[in-house]
């Protein structure tokens, strides 16, 4: 066993995401969640999209501060940690910290998430209310319910302006505050994201993970010419998931499925891509051996097998039709577009070597291969 297959290996059975290839497209949280994958086993490919940073200026955000210094807001909602912890950091800077936090003590403080509540709480302010989805859509009618006629309501954005949010409060009668802390811009370096959308149309990973709804477009976009083929691929053979339904949502309304946690948690979402990729695998008993075909390895009696993509492609194909003969031209249509039937046979003579059991895979003359299944 190679010293990768063994680390991903526990009390003689892998780990629920060994075997398994998993993307992901957070930028500032990426080693975060990346770590979490990784200590379940998945091999882990990083593709940030967009980038939350600072605006080019702080004139906006000053001004949006001395706004809530000279009007304390009734209500201030936090949508992130990052952002409410980098206004208070900003404050500090102007001399403002101490004179912010007095003004913000007495508002009614809706968290949208863990993170933001965290960074209330470390902030000495006291958190009301959180939603139970961290929607944007659920914090607005959750303030018209409570009434914000005549109020001054303070939203730190996260990454954009949601307009839509500010009318739908305005037209409840309030006065809203937004304070600019972040934007979202393009990633540094866009060659990770194309390498992920290859790997998602040529359905060499087997699931990726969104923090955000910005990630969903940013990779779409990347996509260019090939979006149908990624959205294919999301809707068949790739899970996609997202950490809650604002981000989940540029994927469903084009017809994708996506996994979502009851709670918008990091370590939530990382247990519903570990719940889920195992159920999609393919197991049965071939040759006397209990099989698992996984994203990019293969699991004989409970040891796991990593496989180059080529005998990944033909061991796939022969599980999905377990026992039937499958031609030369059957497999070649698994493989890369320019193979050839030598190509096949080769894959076929590695495969063997790589599981190490080489009557599982059978030879039918003059009709192609099978899988000797029980």
């Amino acid at each position: 066993m190679t010293e990768g297959a063994r680390s991903a290996t526990r009390a003689g059975r892998p780990q629920q995401l060994a075997g398994f290839t998993v993307g992901v497209t957070a930028d500032r949280r990426r080693d975060d969640l990346a770590a979490l994958l990784r200590r379940r086993g998945a091999r882990v490919v990083l593709a940030p999209a967009p980038r939350v940073v600072p605006p080019p200026d702080d004139t906006r955000l000053r001004e949006a501060t001395r706004a809530c210094l000279d009007r304390p807001p009734d209500v201030l909602v936090a949508t992130t940690g990052a952002g409410l912890r980098d206004w208070l950091e900003a404050a500090r800077g102007w001399g403002l910290a101490d004179a912010l936090r007095a003004a913000l003590a007495p508002a009614y403080a809706v968290a949208r998430g863990p993170t933001a509540r965290a960074a209330l709480r470390a902030a000495g302010l006291r958190d009301r209310w959180s939603p139970i989805s961290a929607s944007c859509d659920e914090v607005v009618d959750h303030l018209r319910r409570r009434g914000v006629a005549g109020q001054v309501v303070a939203v730190q954005l996260h990454g954009r302006r949601r307009p839509g949010y500010a009318r739908a409060l305005e037209a409840a009668g309030a006065t809203v505050v937004e304070i600019p802390v972040h934007r979202w811009a393009p990633p540094t370096d866009p060659a990770p994201l194309h390498r992920l959308v290859d790997l998602v149309a040529g359905r060499l990973v087997d699931a990726v993970t969104f923090l955000a709804a910005p990630a969903v477009e940013s990779l779409l976009e990347a996509a260019g010419d090939r979006v149908d083929a990624v959205l294919g691929a999301f809707r068949t053979d790739v899970l996609a998931t997202a950490v809650g339904p604002v981000t989940a949502d540029p994927l469903r309304r084009r017809g994708v499925p996506v996994s979502t946690p009851a709670r918008a948690r990091l370590g939530m979402l990382v247990q519903t891509v570990a719940d889920e990729l195992p159920g999609r695998a393919i197991t049965c008993t071939a040759d006397g051996h209990l099989l698992t075909v996984r994203g990019h390895a293969a699991v004989i009696d409970g040891e796991l097998r990593p496989l180059a993509p080529a005998p990944m492609a033909v061991l796939r194909e022969l599980a999905r039709h377990p026992g039937r003969v499958l031609s030369r031209a059957a497999l070649l249509r698994a493989l890369p577009r320019g193979a050839d039937e030598h190509v096949v046979e080769l894959a076929v003579t590695r495969l063997r070597a790589g599981l190490r059991a080489p009557r599982l895979v059978q030879t039918v003359v003059r009709r192609g291969y099978r899988l000797r299944v029980d």
